[in-house]
């Protein structure tokens, strides 16, 4: 009898508990701040700053790097991030679409537009006290 109630006691725990993890999973990885990207570029490597403000799932931002600031907006889904800039060049408007996952202070990820495909990666800026 007293095996019974304790497996009734597991099943019972295990139902009350599914429901936590599962909204845990759900959350939005945490991305509110400053970065340094970082990819493989034509002329070798480049390294952008990266400045996010998050509101739940929805983000924006700015990525600051060569070729100046651009504005961004994009989403984050558990540990999943999506973002696309655009930028004027002599050939018309290009956008270029970021994505990629987050593990704590980095991230990692494809970039592209058109005709093209790049790695990067990112990494939180500490903020100094």
């Amino acid at each position: 009898m007293k095996r019974k109630s304790l497996w009734w006691a597991g099943v019972c725990a295990v139902a009350l508990l599914l429901p936590l993890a599962s909204r845990a999973a759900d959350e939005p990885a945490k991305v509110a701040g400053k970065w340094e990207l970082s990819m493989e570029g034509r002329q070798g490597p480049v390294t952008q700053d990266l400045k996010i403000e998050q509101d739940g799932g929805k983000i924006k931002g700015t990525l600051q790097g060569p070729r100046g600031e651009t504005k961004f907006e994009g989403t984050v889904e558990g540990n999943k991030i999506h973002f696309s800039i655009s930028r004027d060049t002599p050939r018309g408007e290009m956008t270029i679409e970021y994505s990629g996952t987050v593990e704590g202070d980095t991230m990692k990820g494809t970039m592209g537009g058109g005709r093209f495909s790049r790695d990067w990666t990112a990494k939180r800026v500490k903020e100094k006290d």
